[in-house]
C-alpha cells in the first residue's frame, strides 16, 4: 500500500498566488520537513504574472508604483508568526532607477522570478504541478477531500485543502449595465462595460468620433494611453502630437477629477508614530461590541482623528515656521479633544488653511463648485491638475505623505474588522493610489490638445432618442453626446455576480458575503465563512474579492504588509493541518 500523501489546491497563479507560495516555503522546514506533498497550481496564465501582468499585453502600459515601492518579500516590520525571507525590490531586481515607473511586462518578468525562487525553495518531497486551465467548482464534505474540477479534464483533483487566490473578477452586468448594453444592441451604438482595460477590444472606438467615459481613476488611464499612444500619437516638449487615429474623449465620474498624483519624493527626518489612535486596541473595542459598529458613527472619527495626527505630526515637526504653538502643546490638545474642539484648536495653531487637513474637502474637489460654461471648466480642471501635481511633487507639503503613511496604518486596522463598505476601499485609491505624475501630464497636454474632454463632477448618463448623453452638474445646462459609451472601472468584485463559475458554486454552497457582495473570510488565517459564521476547515480564500482586502496591488518596503501577514497566516494554518492529516494517516 503506498503511503499517504497531502494535496494542496491553489486556484489562481498570480502575485497572491506566488506570495502564499513564498509564505509556504519560507515555513515548510519548520512545519512540515520531512513529507511529501504535492501543491497544485490551477491558472490559464504563467505562474507568478499571472492575467493581468502577464507578457502579452501593451509595453505602453506602466506599473502605477515607483519600482523601489514594490517587493515581494518580507521585512522585521511584518507581524507574523512566521520567519522573515529578505529579497530584492523590483528596482533591485531589474536594475532600474528605484523612481522609474516600470512597465508592466517587467513586473510579470520579476513575478515569475519570485515564483520560480519559492519553488526552489520548497522542501525535498513538495512537488509543484501547474495546470493551466480554468477551475470551474470546488464540491466535497466538510471533514474531506475536496474536489477542484477543472475545465477540460472528466475527473476533478483530489485535494485534502484549496486556497483560492483569484485576483481581480470578470463579472455579469447589473440591471444598469445590462439595460445599456440592450440598448446599445437595438440602435447600434458601443457599450463598453466594466472591464480589465487591457482586455477589451477598443477597436470599436471610431478616430474622431466623441466616445464618453464614466470613471476617473486608473482603468481610465490605461484607457487614456491605449487611444492616444497606442493608437500612434506621441508627446514632444510637454504637447500632444496626435496621429489622427484618437477618439475624442468625455471624461466624468462622481467626482469628476482624477485620482491624486503618486507623490514624488522621499521621506526624510521623524516618522509619525503609527498607530496612535487607531490601532489594535480600538479595532479590538469594537469587534468586541455585542450590537455590531458602524463605519461612519463608530469608525470613521477613529481614522479622521489617526489621519489629522499623522498630517500634523509631520507638520509640526518638520515645518513648524507654519504653526502658531508648539507641538507638545497640539499634541495635548489634540489627543484630549473631541471634533469640534480639533476643528477650533487647528484653525487657531495652523494659520494657513492650505496647511490644515480637510479630507472632506479632499474627497469632493467640485461640490458645489459650478462653471459657467464648458470651456471654463476645461480651464478649471486643468488649474486643478497642475495645482495637484505641483503640491504632489513639493517637499514643503510633506504632510501630504505623512497622510499616505496614515493611510496604510488604517487600512491595516480595518482588514482586523473585516469588510466596511465599498467608500472606504474608493476614498484610500483615490488618495492614496493614483497615477504617476507623468500620466496627469500626459492628460494635461491631451486636454489642451482638445482630445480630453472634462465632463464633471455627478455625471450622469442617459440612453434616449438613439445616442449615450452625460451631464453633469458642474456645468449647467452642458450635454454631449456619443455613440459610445466606456465604463472605465474594473467589474465590482460582488461573489454572487462573478462570472467565475467557481465562486458562483461557492455562493450557491452556502459561502457567506458581506452587504456588497465580498466573500467573507476567517481574519485569523483565510478560512471561508458559511453563513452561520462557521470557517470551512478545507477552503480558504485570499485577495480583492474578500472582505479582507489589503490595499494595493503591492507591497510598499518597511510598511507592515498586511497581504504578507494574510499570506504568512494562511500558509502556516495549511501546513499544520497538512501535517497533523499526514500524521493521522501514517499512525
Amino acid at each position: 500500500m503506498s503511503a499517504f500523501r497531502p494535496s494542496l489546491v491553489i486556484v489562481g497563479a498570480g502575485p497572491r498566488g506566488t506570495g502564499l507560495l513564498e509564505r509556504i516555503a519560507a515555513n515548510a522546514p519548520g512545519l512540515y520537513a520531512g513529507r511529501g506533498l504535492d501543491i497544485h497550481l490551477v491558472d490559464p496564465h504563467p505562474p507568478g504574472a499571472g492575467r493581468i501582468w502577464r507578457a502579452a499585453q501593451s509595453p505602453l502600459l506602466w506599473m502605477n508604483s515607483h519600482a523601489e515601492d514594490v517587493t515581494m518579500f518580507t521585512d522585521e516590520t511584518v507581524e507574523m508568526a512566521g520567519p522573515v525571507r529578505e529579497g530584492p525590490t523590483l528596482h533591485e531586481w531589474a536594475g532600474l532607477d528605484g523612481r522609474t515607473f516600470a512597465d508592466r511586462r517587467i513586473q510579470g518578468d520579476y513575478l515569475r522570478w519570485v515564483y520560480d525562487r519559492a519553488v526552489a525553495d520548497l522542501p525535498p518531497g513538495v512537488t509543484v504541478h501547474h495546470h493551466p486551465r480554468r477551475a470551474l467548482r470546488v464540491s466535497g464534505p466538510r471533514e474531506g477531500r475536496q474536489q477542484v474540477w477543472l475545465e477540460g479534464r472528466p475527473r476533478p483533483l483530489l485535494a485534502d485543502l484549496v486556497v483560492l487566490t483569484l485576483g481581480h473578477l470578470d463579472a455579469e452586468p447589473d440591471a444598469d449595465q445590462a439595460e445599456l448594453t440592450a440598448y446599445a444592441g437595438t440602435h447600434g451604438l458601443v457599450h463598453l462595460p466594466p472591464d480589465f482595460t487591457a482586455d477589451s477590444d477598443l477597436t470599436v472606438l471610431k478616430p474622431g468620433e466623441p466616445v464618453l467615459v464614466r470613471g476617473f481613476g486608473l482603468a481610465f488611464v490605461d484607457l487614456m494611453v491605449l487611444l492616444t499612444e497606442g493608437r500612434g500619437g506621441r508627446y514632444e516638449g510637454g504637447a500632444y502630437l496626435p496621429s489622427g487615429r484618437e477618439p475624442v474623449v468625455y471624461v466624468g465620474s462622481r467626482r469628476g477629477v482624477p485620482y491624486h498624483s503618486k507623490i514624488g519624493y522621499d521621506w526624510t527626518g521623524e516618522r509619525p508614530p503609527l498607530p496612535r489612535f487607531f490601532g489594535p486596541a480600538e479595532t479590538g473595542e469594537l469587534l468586541a461590541r455585542p450590537e455590531g459598529f458602524d463605519f461612519r458613527r463608530d469608525v470613521w472619527p477613529l481614522v479622521e482623528k489617526e489621519l489629522g495626527f499623522a498630517h500634523y505630526h509631520r507638520l509640526f515637526t518638520a515645518h513648524p515656521e507654519r504653526t502658531a504653538i508648539a507641538w507638545t502643546d497640539f499634541e495635548e490638545k489634540y489627543t484630549a479633544g473631541d471634533a469640534a474642539d480639533l476643528q477650533a484648536l487647528v484653525a487657531s495653531a495652523v494659520p494657513d488653511p492650505a496647511d490644515r487637513l480637510d479630507l472632506a474637502a479632499l474627497d469632493q474637489p467640485l461640490d458645489g463648485v459650478r462653471y459657467a460654461s464648458h470651456e471654463e471648466f476645461q480651464d478649471g480642471l486643468r488649474e486643478y491638475i497642475e495645482g495637484d501635481l505641483n503640491r504632489r511633487h513639493d517637499a514643503r507639503h510633506s504632510a501630504d505623505l505623512a497622510v499616505f503613511l496614515g493611510l496604510l496604518s488604517v487600512y491595516g486596522q480595518l482588514i482586523r474588522l473585516g469588510s466596511v463598505g465599498p467608500w472606504w476601499h474608493g476614498f484610500f485609491s483615490y488618495l492614496a493610489s493614483g497615477p504617476p505624475g507623468p500620466r496627469l501630464r500626459q492628460m494635461l497636454a491631451l486636454s489642451r490638445a482638445g482630445l480630453l474632454r472634462f465632463a464633471g463632477a455627478g455625471m450622469t448618463v442617459t440612453a434616449a432618442d438613439g445616442v449615450f448623453r452625460a451631464s453633469s452638474p458642474t456645468v449647467p445646462g452642458f450635454s454631449v453626446e456619443a455613440r459610445a459609451l466606456v465604463e472605465a472601472r474594473l467589474p465590482e468584485p460582488a461573489v454572487g455576480r462573478a462570472r467565475d463559475t467557481l465562486l458562483r458554486e461557492l455562493h450557491a454552497d452556502g459561502a457567506a458575503e458581506t452587504p456588497d457582495g465580498l466573500l467573507r473570510v476567517d481574519p485569523a488565517d483565510g478560512r471561508i465563512l458559511d453563513r452561520a459564521g462557521r470557517p470551512h476547515p478545507r477552503r480558504f480564500a485570499l485577495g480583492p474579492y474578500t472582505d479582507g482586502r489589503t490595499p494595493g496591488a503591492f507591497t510598499r518596503p518597511r510598511t507592515g504588509g498586511p497581504a504578507f501577514r494574510q499570506n504568512d497566516a494562511t500558509a502556516r494554518a495549511a501546513l499544520e493541518f497538512l501535517r497533523d492529516l499526514a500524521c493521522r494517516a501514517a499512525a
